[in-house]
């Protein structure tokens, strides 16, 4: 494991007794795939950390400064999806659309999840409007994404979506959807260029890669003071997006002869080991996936690189660290969604058998927005866009309120640490 700071290690005790939360803040790493046994350190060699032990641990909220801000409330005052149980409606549905199976279906899953719990939260409290939630898989892929879009809008009981989830479907599919009028309210795609389209009927839950990867950038050489970072992307947009950001915040400390492109579903990253060995660098950044993200990582150990890992929300998933195994120690992940708090936790573990994963909160919060235009009066899809453009309300994960090009009116980014 890579010595922290004095302070961050003080800052990961305090949070780990002040915020003893599931979700983002604890995602247990047993149920998905096993870590790889022949990964170096890995339990299954007899040294390090059993991955087992292992899950994503909250270390501190930051702006994009990378300067620790006060963390939110308890959830305690969020929008209830429940209501007050006199709602009436018929024949309204909402879908989801994102990646439910390929190597990243566990983001995809997560926001399902949080979505399901919210729309049988309300079912339950209102016999007289049941809303049907429809699930449209995407495997996070552009073009799949494109063939699934016009089924979404020729559904005419669906009047709102939750998603795309990534930022390639949602670039891909976005003319259509708002040709189609049709609310997409993302839950985790962060390409900043998502709100520069004219789109009128797209709104993003959470803050994008500006914010993001400025934060974690400033957080790496001004908290943990690295100098030197080899900066690595997948060639998704996404990727390409968070990378950038995080090299021009990075400035003089990014390096440019190590700086690598990979590509999604790439598993041989010798060369860019190669290439990360010979510079030396304090730290590693990668911009991607968890697919991509844990192999990188192990190869980086096995190559005999000791640099600190970091990585972004695609990344921050506990299939991380049950790919990369022992490995993943001491790896800092970020994401502009916060830990969730324990009621929902135990809501969400006690509905799907497992802890919440990252974006499971804004899953619930969003659909909660839609339920609550629905509950409104809204039936139709011209209304749902207009009723979350005026929105302003608290949810679990954050306060949302939408400027006129549908970004958050405030956003802040979380740290994590494997510990």
């Amino acid at each position: 494991m890579r010595t922290r700071t004095p302070r961050v290690a003080g800052l990961a005790l305090v949070l780990a007794a002040g915020l003893a939360v599931a979700g983002c803040a604890d995602r247990s790493t047993t149920g998905g795939t096993e870590a790889d046994p022949t990964a170096s350190g890995s339990a299954a060699e007899g040294g390090g950390t059993s991955a087992a032990d292992l899950s994503i641990q909250p270390l501190v909220q930051v702006d994009a400064e990378g300067a620790e801000v006060e963390a939110a409330g308890d959830g305690s005052e969020a929008a209830d999806p429940a209501g007050d149980g006199s709602a009436s409606c018929s024949g309204i549905a909402i879908a989801m659309a994102g990646a439910l199976t390929g190597p990243n279906a566990a983001l995809g899953t997560n926001i399902l999840n949080g979505a399901t719990l919210a729309v049988d939260q309300h079912n339950e409290a209102n016999p007289d409007c049941q809303v049907e939630i429809k699930q449209f898989d995407t495997q996070g892929d552009p073009q799949a994404a494109t063939q699934v879009a016009p089924t979404i809008v020729s559904d005419t009981s669906v009047i709102g979506l939750l998603g795309p989830a990534f930022s390639g479907e949602t670039n891909a599919t976005g003319p259509i959807f708002n040709q189609a009028n049709l609310l997409s309210l993302t839950a985790s795609a962060t390409n900043p260029s998502l709100t520069q389209n004219g789109w009128t009927n797209f709104f993003r839950g959470l803050g994008n890669d500006n914010s993001q990867g400025a934060a974690v950038a400033n957080y790496l050489t001004g908290e943990l003071g690295f100098s030197t970072v080899c900066v690595v992307q997948d060639d998704s947009d996404y990727g390409i997006g968070l990378a950038e950001v995080v090299t021009e915040t990075l400035g003089e400390a990014a390096n440019p002869d190590c700086a690598a492109e990979v590509k999604t579903g790439d598993k041989d990253f010798s060369a860019t080991v190669q290439i990360i060995a010979d510079a030396a660098p304090d730290a590693v950044y990668y911009a991607g996936y968890y697919a991509e993200a844990a192999p990188l990582l192990s190869q980086l150990r096995s190559g005999g690189v000791e640099a600190a890992f970091a990585s972004g929300d695609g990344s921050n998933d506990a299939q991380f660290v049950s790919q990369a195994g022992s490995d993943s120690e001491g790896a800092y992940l970020s994401c502009p969604c916060g830990p969730a708090p324990e009621p929902f936790a135990a809501d969400y573990e006690a509905a799907f058998g497992q802890a919440p994963g990252v974006y499971s909160v804004e899953g619930y919060d969003l659909a909660t927005i839609m339920l609550k235009g629905i509950d409104s009066g809204v039936s139709d899809r011209a209304g749902l866009v207009e009723f979350v453009s005026s929105y302003s309300g608290v949810g679990l994960a954050k306060p949302y309120e939408w400027d006129s090009t549908g970004e958050l009116a405030s956003t802040t980014t979380w740290l994590y640490e494997v510990q």
